[in-house]
C-alpha cells in the first residue's frame, strides 16, 4: 500500500490467525554459526519471528537501540537471544552489526557446500527461467559465493551459477563440529513408544524438556550418534533414534508399489535427481512425506505453479518440484493424441498472435487477449494447434500460454538476453519510519516489499542488467527522491513494489498501475506474466494517480502484489513459494517488454 497521490487507507488489524501451521516441511537451511557477534535494532519496533522468514509466526517484539547477541545467520535472517532466554529471528535489514557490514546481504555465506542430490541443475541465474549451464552430482563439493531466500550462487570447475538452496548443505570446517543433516534434507518421524523423552542435548544425562505420545509426528532436523534433533510445535530437542520411525522406504518397496499404481492419464514423470522430496502440498513450506530416486517413474495426477502431483505409491500422492522431473507420454501415438486433445491453453497476455501455421514467419489470422482459453487440437514442435470459435484451427507459440491438462508445457529459454544492459530501478515501497500496511498476523509491508525486491534484484543482476535498489535496507526515502533517482540514472524501467490493505478483509488479489500512456505497455507485460505465475486473484491493470508514476518521466509501474489485510492472502503472499513465483513473474514480464 502506498503513500503519495491517491493513498489507500492504512489499517492495522489486530485479528491473529491461530490456525496457521508454519513451515513444517521446509528443507534444512544452510546456517552460519555467528556466536560472539551482536546486533543493534535500527527499526522503531521490530517483529521477532519463530523461524527465518516473513511467513514465520511473530513470537515477540524488540525496540530501536536494543542490543542482542547473535546465535546463527541464515541468508537475510539473524537468530538472536532475547532477554527471556528464548531465541528468535529478525531480518538483517533492520539491524546494524559488524557481521552484516562485513558481507552485506550474503551474511556469512562464504565457504564450501556439498550437493545433496544427483542431477542438480546449475543455472545462469537464480530461477528456473534461467538456462541450465551444468548438472551437479550428489556429494559434489562447491564454493559458496552468495545466497538469497531460495537460491545459492556457487563456483564449480565448470564455472559459476545458481542452484536451489534446498539441495545444498554447508561443509563443516575440520576443526568445527557441525550438525549433519540427512542428504535428502528434513524428513518427518513418528514416536514408536508412549511418553518418549525429548531432551535438550543428545545425552541421557541431559534435561527432559518434553514428552511425546506414541504416534505423535515431528520434523527431523539432524542426526548425531544415535540421536535425532527434532522440531515440534516450534520447540526443538533431542530424542533417541531407536524409538523413532521415519518416512523412508526402500527402493524395492517403492518399485513394487509403483508397478501396481494405476496409470491415471497416460502421462508419467521421471525423477532426474536422487532423493527428490515429495511434499504434502505444492510448496517448499509443506511437510516432506516421502522421497523418490533418480530414474523412477510415476503417474502424473495434476500440475500447478511449477509443481507436479504424482502417485508415489498405491493410494498415496504428493507434490514434487516440476523442474526435477522429465515428462513423457505413453508410447502409443494414438493415446498421445487423445491426451493432447484433452488439454486446453490459456493466453498469458493481450494481443497474442494466432498464426496460420506453426512458426513466427507465417501469417497472423487472429489475435487473443489474456485469459482467453482454447481447446488443443494437436502439437507441432513448440506450437499448439488450437480450435477457434469459427470451427477452424490456428497455431500459437507454446511459451505464450499456460496449459491445463496433460499436454507438454513449452518453455522458451534465453529470455534473459533482452534484459542485458538495461537500467532497471526496483523500488521497495516504504521503509524506515514508514512501515506501510500491517497484516493480520503482524507482517509489515516495508519488510515484505524488500524481500520481493531482493529476489528480483538477484534475477535481473544475473541476466546482466544494471539494477539499482531505491533502498537496500530499512531506511526512509521520500517519494520524490525515488523518482529523482529514476531520472538521474535514465532508467529503462522503474518498478515500485507494494502490498495492499483495506478495511474489508475479504478483498484479495494483485493490481498493476500506470499513470502516463507510455507506461501502460510495461504494466500490461509485467502484470500478465506475474499473474500467470501465481494463483492469486487477477484485479487487472489500472490507471493510478501515484506520485512515483505521475512525476516519473521514465517508464514506470506500481505493483500491488496482494492484500495483507486479508488473513488467508497474508499467509500466501508471505510464503517463500509465492515470493519466488512473483519475482520470477516480474522478471518474465520485463523480458517480454524489452523483447518487443
Amino acid at each position: 500500500m502506498i503513500k503519495g497521490g491517491i493513498c489507500l487507507k492504512k489499517n492495522k488489524l489486530i485479528l491473529f490467525l491461530t490456525c496457521i501451521l508454519l513451515i513444517t516441511g521446509t528443507s534444512q537451511p544452510r546456517l552460519a554459526d555467528a556466536s560472539g557477534s551482536s546486533v543493534t535494532i535500527t527499526a522503531s519496533t521490530l517483529n521477532v519471528r519463530e523461524g527465518p522468514g516473513l511467513s514465520s509466526k511473530v513470537v515477540g517484539k524488540v525496540k530501536n537501540g536494543e542490543k542482542y547477541s547473535v546465535k546463527k545467520v541464515d541468508g537475510d535472517w539473524i537468530q538472536i537471544k532475547l532477554d527471556n532466554g528464548r531465541n528468535g529471528w529478525v531480518a538483517n535489514w533492520h539491524v546494524s552489526s559488524d557481521l552484516k557490514n562485513s558481507a552485506e546481504r550474503v551474511a556469512a555465506t562464504s565457504g564450501t557446500g556439498s550437493v545433496t542430490t544427483d542431477g542438480l541443475r546449475m543455472r545462469k541465474g537464480p530461477g528456473t527461467e534461467f538456462q541450465v549451464v551444468a548438472v551437479l552430482s550428489n556429494g559434489q563439493t562447491v564454493d559458496i559465493l552468495e545466497t538469497n531466500d531460495n537460491w545459492t550462487k556457487i563456483k564449480t570447475p565448470d564455472g559459476e551459477g545458481w542452484i536451489s538452496k534446498e539441495y545444498l548443505t554447508e561443509t563443516a570446517a575440520p576443526d568445527q563440529e557441525k550438525k549433519r543433516t540427512n542428504k535428502s534434507g528434513k524428513k518427518s518421524g513418528t514416536a514408536t513408544v508412549n511418553l518418549l523423552n525429548v531432551r535438550d542435548q543428545p545425552s541421557r544425562q541431559s534435561s527432559v524438556v518434553k514428552k511425546l505420545e506414541e504416534g505423535e509426528t515431528f520434523q527431523i532436523v539432524s542426526e548425531k550418534d544415535g540421536w535425532m534433533e527434532i522440531s515440534i510445535s516450534g520447540q526443538t530437542g533431542w530424542v533417541s533414534s531407536e524409538y523413532v520411525a521415519t518416512n523412508s522406504r526402500s527402493k524395492t518397496k517403492k518399485a513394487m508399489e509403483k508397478s501396481a499404481a494405476p496409470d491415471s492419464n497416460g502421462v508419467t514423470a521421471t525423477a532426474t535427481a536422487d532423493n527428490l522430496q515429495v511434499r504434502a502440498e505444492g510448496t517448499f513450506e509443506a511437510e516432506v512425506i516421502s522421497s523418490i530416486s533418480k530414474g523412477e517413474e510415476y503417474p502424473i495426477l495434476e500440475e500447478k505453479n511449477n509443481w507436479t502431483k504424482i502417485e508415489y505409491e498405491s493410494g498415496s500422492s504428493g507434490w514434487v518440484a516440476s523442474w526435477y522431473l522429465s515428462k513423457s507420454a505413453r508410447k502409443s501415438s494414438k493415446a498421445t493424441k487423445e491426451e493432447i486433445k484433452n488439454s486446453a491453453v490459456t493466453i498469458l497476455h493481450d494481443g497474442t498472435n494466432i498464426r496460420s501455421k506453426p512458426g513466427v514467419d507465417h501469417s497472423v489470422i487472429s489475435r487473443a487477449d489474456q485469459g482467453t482459453s482454447f481447446q488443443v487440437a494437436s502439437m507441432k514442435n513448440d506450437w499448439y494447434e488450437i480450435e477457434l470459435s469459427n470451427g477452424s484451427t490456428g497455431f500459437i507459440a507454446g511459451w505464450l500460454v499456460s496449459v491445463n491438462g496433460p499436454a507438454p508445457k513449452i518453455e522458451k529459454a534465453g529470455g534473459e538476453k533482452h534484459i542485458k544492459g538495461k537500467t532497471i530501478i526496483i523500488d521497495p515501497g516504504h521503509g524506515g519510519r514508514d512501515l506501510g500496511a500491517t497484516g493480520a498476523a503482524g507482517t509489515n509491508e516495508n519488510e515484505l516489499t524488500l524481500t520481493t525486491a531482493k529476489l528480483l534484484y538477484d534475477k535481473l543482476k544475473a541476466a546482466g542488467a544494471n539494477v539499482i535498489l531505491t533502498r537496500s535496507n530499512d531506511t526512509y526515502k521520500s517519494l520524490k527522491a525515488r523518482v529523482k533517482l529514476a531520472h538521474s540514472e535514465g532508467a529503462d524501467a522503474f518498478i515500485s513494489i507494494h502490498y495492499d490493505s483495506i478495511d474489508d478483509q475479504t478483498v484479495r488479489g494483485m493490481t498493476s498501475f500506470y499513470y502516463h500512456d507510455y507506461q501502460k505497455p510495461l504494466a500490461d507485460s509485467i502484470h500478465a506474466a506475474a499473474a500467470g505465475r501465481t494463483t492469486i486473484k487477477d484485479r487487472g491493470v489500472r490507471h493510478g494517480d501515484y506520485l512515483v508514476l505521475r512525476e516519473n518521466k521514465q517508464t514506470a509501474v506500481l505493483l500491488e502484489l496482494g492484500y495483507l489485510s486479508n488473513p488467508a492472502e497474508e499467509i500466501l503472499i508471505t510464503s517463500g513459494t509465492y515470493q519466488e513465483s512473483i519475482a520470477s513473474g516480474v522478471f518474465d514480464g520485463l523480458t517480454r517488454y524489452f523483447k518487443k
